[in-house]
């Protein structure tokens, strides 16, 4: 079956309209898959979703406001999402929090205020007492995340959203003016575009909350640097395509990268993964690995480094011991002050951009080797990773029971 031409630089088409549910990706047989040409289209995305959203008088700011104005009052801000919009809430409340930071707004968990990211079928059973709760949804869609808005509206709370259109079924729950939109929808079912393009609107909502428009340009050369090394991302995926289980490894604001790394691989390639905490990783879990277990480190948060690149060290040479097959997403500085005989499976490197804001360069920076490597992996162990095996009707029929 011939792939008809894809372009990169070109906008993504959006949901139709009137506004509908996704079908299955069409099927390809071998690469390049949908999810492939949604991860070359993503350094292009970034300008535009982040152009889009720049102008003091749009919904991004609007919302930058809000959430300046709950923080103030010690009320509580909350993002909510499921699967990769849940690691997108999470990755977005790390965002959120650094600009509040520099405002000296609550920005640490705890502090009233703080924005925190809360699995949104968890949300919707304690919905939030007025305050404000923010919905990272991709299709707008997501049962659990809708009910979560509707009990958070119904306890007295505002109600925004990140989603790709103003037209879903999550946007008309969202009070007037708080519907932030992506426009452009991910293709394949194993999403990329979906856990990217809320990073990239609440880069845009925090550069309201800080007053200075974030670096597009950065954004994007981060994006795309993380697609070239094709040959490195093969070449840990052939260490790790055979292996019983992988862990995935991360600090700082790099656990919502590692939380969706394990979804991705579990998505497109069907291996068997779990995130563990860096801490977590050496309090009794190095008892179930072997010389079968992958490990991949994620460390790209610049923020604490020399603490979190020493502990990491350690873990590398507890797993190097027991014969793990450890590879690393790294910054470059990280991977500088970490000996390459720590990760014999091998390392994907990107750069720093010390002008980003250091929670975006670092969830930006991991994004694409993190689906680069997916992507690798999936093709390695000879699957498909656009429809996420729901092309079987077993997992079809499953995926429909819990619907």
């Amino acid at each position: 079956m011939s792939t008809p031409p894809f372009d990169p630089e070109a906008p993504l088409a959006g949901p139709p309209d009137p506004w509908t549910w996704t079908s299955m990706p069409s099927p390809r047989d071998d690469a390049p898959y949908h999810m492939t040409e949604m991860i070359a289209a993503e350094a292009r995305l970034a300008r535009r979703i982040l152009g889009r959203h720049a102008d003091p008088g749009s919904p991004a700011a609007r919302l930058a406001a809000t959430i300046r104005e709950t923080a103030a009052a010690g009320r509580p801000v909350v993002l909510v999402g499921c699967g990769t919009s849940e690691h997108g809430a999470l990755g977005a409340a790390e965002i959120l929090r650094e600009s509040m930071a520099e405002l000296g707004l609550p920005n640490r968990p705890g502090q009233g205020g703080a924005p925190i990211a809360v699995q949104a079928f968890e949300a919707s059973l304690e919905p939030t007492p007025g305050g404000l709760v923010i919905g990272i949804s991709h299709e707008g869609s997501t049962g659990a995340t809708n009910r979560a808005l509707e009990t958070a509206r119904a306890a007295g709370a505002r109600v925004a959203i990140l989603t790709v259109t103003d037209r879903s079924p999550g946007a008309a729950i969202a009070d007037a003016g708080l519907v932030v939109t992506t426009e452009e929808l991910d293709h394949s079912w194993c999403h990329t575009i979906g856990y990217l393009s809320p990073l990239l609107a609440a880069t845009a909502v925090a550069g309201h909350i800080r007053g200075a428009a974030p670096d597009a340009a950065a954004a994007a050369r981060l994006l795309a640097a993380g697609t070239t090394d094709e040959a490195g991302a093969e070449a840990i995926a052939a260490h790790l395509a055979d292996a019983r289980t992988l862990l995935v490894v991360g600090s700082g604001a790099d656990r919502p990268a590692a939380r969706e790394l394990v979804l991705k691989v579990e998505e497109a390639s069907w291996l068997p993964s779990a995130m563990r905490d860096l801490e977590t990783f050496l309090h009794g879990h190095l008892p179930s690995t072997d010389a079968s277990t992958g490990l991949v480190l994620i460390l790209t948060d610049r923020s604490a480094r020399p603490e979190r690149v020493a502990r990491a060290r350690e873990a590398l040479a507890a797993a190097r011991i027991i014969g793990i097959r450890s590879a690393a997403i790294l910054a470059e500085g990280a991977s500088a002050d970490l000996d390459p005989m720590l990760t014999p499976a091998g390392r994907l490197v990107v750069g720093e951009e010390p002008g980003l804001p250091a929670a975006v360069a670092a969830l930006l920076g991991s994004a694409t080797p993190l689906q680069l490597l997916t992507e690798r992996i999936a093709r390695a162990r000879g699957t498909n990773p656009d429809p996420i095996r729901r092309d079987d009707p077993r997992y079809r029929d499953a995926a429909a029971a819990a619907e």
